[in-house]
């Protein structure tokens, strides 16, 4: 009988391996549901984050479908994980499969495995977790017994480089989507499986907001480069359109969030604040491919707080989205948690805020239960130039008026993110950073009169993306990135009134490289991808698993009777008529508007932000049939009920009641 649990033969091997805890499940909140829960057609998902528990758990994106799918009654969702390699060889060693941590069924057992990919460098867990539940790592190899895999993710913007892995991706918001897929999978079982595997790809297919690899042909040209994609069965649409939910407070998820048995990447309750970004930095995909911008209102926030941490018992809340400070009514966010909260053990935190929309009296608000961690901004360019290029807006005197609010405030610690080999950048670009860097200690010293100020520049380097205006550019090769960091070094070490002051972290240019290829990539590359695995390429984002050799070598292997090479794929530059891979992919912004973009970085010419002004027309919201929805609401965060207050009061009640 399918759908039985595999512990019994896993259990014995935990006590061998290391944190055996992240296999065993049953953390709080999570859900174990009947095999047969909606009868003969139920529905059944494996969702995978391809990464390590500690990674993987905390992640929004499959903990909201996870309680989006279980919440229905015909159907059943689990998680799956990437084990370490201990584990791994030991569950091949006795034909243990890949296993959900939910109820330790075999994941091959399920209808589909869902897997969410934000970074590619993912793919080979990928490969391993397929293997290991017995399921052909290619497609075409697959029958009716086999799960359908289905890719998400922001990686899933590109899926041609792992067209041959997965039998289909969806692309942008998952939460209505992996309802109506529930629906096609139930419907086509109630009916006896007409057709079999090849229908109901073909009706997923067809919506338009499914890509199926299989039923799309490429061709290219003597050259190398494409010279289109096609559709090759009736009735599939020529571009897959991508998913967007209108009205976060229509999707309160999660509702009741996992608590992690072993320590996690994010120790704290998180609530999405709003999705999409407008503010058209030109590196940045997430903003792009996830506009527009959808706001969550100051209510529905309150209540998702409220649940949350009655749910989870956490202390720190995470106000997430792409520029949390951005939303229209954060400071009166801030300061109704920071009031309602107040004398609890609550703290809030905002992961990400930008320069110009930080201000003191937001930091206050976060910071007033007593926790006040570091500071990090994201300036990205070290020159105002560079700034320009990638329509950045901020300018350096933003940053030092931030900074000196901060340490005059009582911060002692900031950190400061940039990126090396933005498009046009030069050496000088980069050096600019050492002495961005040391403006803020002498700034940081001047206002709070102290010695022990301490600012963190951690770098990294950039990686062209698609849907992104430097889709066409040429990436920054990794001998080049090392030796531009390697000056900027040399100039923080050089002034030794700052050195000790300024701490520099930065990641070398070759895991950029590989992650280039695969943004990028086509579906040529799926073979450098499987050699790599099989050669013992696991855990590709740890820099102590990753080896730059190994995909080096299997990229020549591979890729040269093909006529291309890694340079083909990364630092070259692209025109504007060449087909891209993903053009068929639809994510809703007009290639010509990016191009447009793209031009206007190459003049320094900056873009405001639309949410403010009037339409640019990179053609989203009437292409997608959404349109931007923001605030303010002018309501405030009701109940005000103060719990610390509250608290005492009950505390002293109870006092009284004593004597």
């Amino acid at each position: 009988m399918s759908g039985e649990s595999v512990f019994p033969a896993l259990e014995p091997l935990l006590e061998q391996v290391s944190k055996p805890i992240q296999y065993v499940g049953g953390e709080l909140n999570s859900t174990v549901k009947p095999w047969d829960v909606g009868g003969d057609a139920t529905v059944r998902w494996a969702l995978m984050y391809p990464d390590a528990y500690e990674v993987g758990v905390p992640n929004q994106g499959v903990m909201i479908l996870y309680e989006v799918l279980n919440e229905r009654p015909d159907a059943l969702a689990e998680r799956t994980y990437a084990v370490w390699p201990d584990l791994e060889a030991l569950m091949r060693e006795h034909a243990v499969p890949q296993f959900t941590v939910d109820a330790h069924r075999a994941v091959g057992d399920f209808d589909l495995l869902g897997m969410s990919f934000s970074t590619e460098l993912g793919y080979t867990n990928m490969l391993t977790a397929l293997d290991l539940a017995g399921i052909p790592l290619h497609a075409a190899d697959r029958d009716e017994s086999h799960p359908l895999v289905v890719a998400g993710g922001h990686a899933a913007f590109n899926p041609e480089t792992i067209a041959d892995f997965v039998d289909c991706a969806v692309v942008g918001d998952g939460e209505e989507a992996v309802l109506a897929i529930t629906d096609i999978v139930g419907a086509w079982k109630r009916e006896g499986r007409p057709g079999g595997r090849h229908e109901l790809l073909l009706r997923l297919a067809r919506t338009g907001g499914v890509y199926v690899p299989a039923f799309f042909d490429v061709t290219y040209l003597p050259d190398g480069r494409i010279q289109r994609v096609a559709p090759n069965a009736p009735g599939v649409p020529w571009r897959v359109s991508k998913h967007t939910v209108m009205d976060l407070d229509a999707w309160p998820y999660p509702k009741q969030p996992l608590v992690p048995l072993a320590e996690s990447v994010h120790e704290r309750m998180s609530v999405e604040i709003f999705r999409g970004c407008t503010r058209g930095c030109r590196f940045c995909q997430a903003g792009m491919i996830t506009r527009p911008v959808r706001e969550r209102s100051i209510t529905g926030i309150g209540e998702m707080v409220e649940r949350g941490l009655a749910a989870t018992g956490f202390e720190e809340v995470g106000l997430l989205s792409l520029s949390s400070a951005d939303h229209s009514e954060i400071a009166a966010v801030t300061k109704g948690l920071a009031d309602r909260y107040e004398g609890t053990n609550t703290g809030l935190s905002l992961p990400s805020t930008r320069v110009d929309a930080f201000n003191i009296d937001l930091a206050n608000e976060l910071t007033r239960n007593g926790r006040r961690s570091g500071l990090t901004f994201a300036p990205e360019g070290g020159s105002e130039r560079i700034r320009k290029v990638i329509n950045k807006m901020v300018s350096e005197e933003d940053l030092i008026r931030t900074v000196a609010a901060a340490y005059g405030a009582g911060w002692r610690q900031v950190k400061l993110y940039f990126m090396c080999g933005l498009p046009t950048e030069t050496d000088e670009d980069v050096l600019q950073i050492a002495e961005l860097a040391k403006r803020v200690i002498e700034t940081g010293r001047e206002v709070s009169g102290r010695r022990d100020i301490r600012c963190t520049v951690s770098i990294g380097g950039f990686v062209p993306k698609p849907h992104t205006p430097f889709q066409w550019a040429a990436q920054l090769g990794a001998e080049e990135t090392d030796a531009r960091l390697a000056k900027l070094r040399e100039a923080i070490r050089a002034d030794r009134r700052y050195a000790s002051a300024i701490g520099f972290r930065y990641h070398d240019g070759k895991p950029g490289i590989v992650e280039g290829l695969l943004s990028r990539g086509d579906r040529r590359v799926g073979r450098v991808i499987e050699a790599v695995w099989r050669d013992g390429g696991r855990f590709d984002g740890w820099s102590e698993h990753f080896s730059y050799e190994r995909w080096m070598a299997a990229a020549e292997r591979e890729l040269t009777p093909q006529g291309v090479d890694v340079a083909w794929y990364t630092t070259r530059e692209r025109e504007e008529a060449e087909v891209l891979p993903w053009d068929h992919v639809d994510s809703g912004l007009d290639k010509e508007w990016l191009w447009q973009d793209w031009l206007d970085a190459l003049d320094e010419t900056e873009v405001d932000d639309c949410r403010w002004t009037p339409c640019f027309d990179c053609g989203v919201c009437p292409q997608m049939g959404t349109e931007i929805e923001i605030g303010p609401t002018g309501k405030t965060l009701l109940p005000l009920t103060v719990l610390g207050a509250g608290r005492a009061q009950m505390a002293e009640a109870a006092a009284g009641h004593t004597h």
